[in-house]
């Protein structure tokens, strides 16, 4: 083989195959395809059709809030619910809520399914360009996702995910108008002091600007002061910061808006320029 080109070679009676490239060599074992076991048929019971920059785009936006606890599987995974308009991603480990909202007509039927965490990594790692189609498939407890070049199927996860939108708070007193990439960067600056006091930033609303800071165990403190835009509110009100800085790196748009009633009320950060589509409900820490 020239180089820059691989070529492969099996040899049957000893279940090896041999690599050549250049001058380069290597001998692997490998399996007979008649070991694994068949990919399982999956029904009709739901079905999705989008393209995979949609898909991807809308995973990372709410994947960052699974949960890690196996105690509740159901929160280990994403929820997928299609109503024949709208699609919905949601993932919540308790203590935050991410939800994204697609608008797509006629991109398949009916669908309430929760998908694995691990599951969607893999999907979203496919081979695939962005406005490549994707087909997502339910049925019989699994999931398949086919494109041109590859096709994956799994388990999805059983039980009745918990009804999220009770959680959503539907008033709000106080609103900030920052700028994410600002808010972002005085966040991760925060967080080199609350690392080791449970990741406690607190965040205080003082007229046209936002007060942030954060304090070790050691006595050390950072504050950080952050100019609002339009909308005011005096508040202090504390987060962990790692839930902070999550959601604002999932948001594109340039700006966000975080509203809320107050310090023991849970907040929603949500893109500017984005209404409900997108949003993240972060439940606050003591202030002490």
């Amino acid at each position: 083989a020239r180089d820059g080109q691989l070529s492969i070679e099996t040899y049957s009676d000893s279940n090896t195959a041999l690599l050549k490239q250049g001058a380069s060599e290597s001998r692997l074992p490998y399996l007979e395809a008649e070991d694994f076991p068949p990919v399982p048929e999956i029904g009709r019971d739901g079905h999705l059709s989008l393209p995979m920059g949609s898909l991807r785009a809308a995973v990372d936006s709410v994947i960052y809030a699974v949960s890690a606890d196996a105690h509740r599987a159901v929160l280990t995974g994403v929820l997928f619910a299609y109503n024949g308009h709208t699609l919905t991603l949601v993932a919540t480990d308790t203590h935050r809520l991410a939800v994204r909202r697609l608008t797509q007509e006629g991109i398949g039927d009916s669908v309430n399914a929760i998908v694995p965490d691990k599951a969607l990594r893999a999907i979203k790692s496919l081979p695939i360009s962005e406005d490549g189609p994707v087909e997502l498939l339910f049925g019989g407890g699994r999931v398949a996702v086919e494109t041109s070049t590859a096709k994956v199927v799994c388990q999805l996860l059983a039980g009745t995910y918990p009804n999220w939108e009770r959680v959503v708070p539907s008033e709000f007193t106080r609103t900030w108008s920052v700028e994410a990439d600002q808010m972002l960067d005085k966040v991760k600056r925060a967080m080199i002091f609350a690392r080791d006091n449970a990741n406690r930033v607190r965040f205080k609303g003082d007229g046209d600007q936002i007060v942030i800071a954060a304090r070790s165990e050691d006595g050390g403190e950072s504050k950080d002061e952050l100019a609002m835009i339009g909308e005011q509110g005096d508040v202090e009100i504390a987060f962990n910061g790692k839930y902070v800085r999550d959601v604002l790196d999932a948001i594109e748009g340039p700006g966000v808006r975080v509203e809320m009633t107050e310090s023991s009320r849970p907040a929603v950060f949500r893109p500017a320029d984005e209404g409900e589509n997108y949003f993240c409900v972060i439940m606050p820490m003591a202030l002490a």
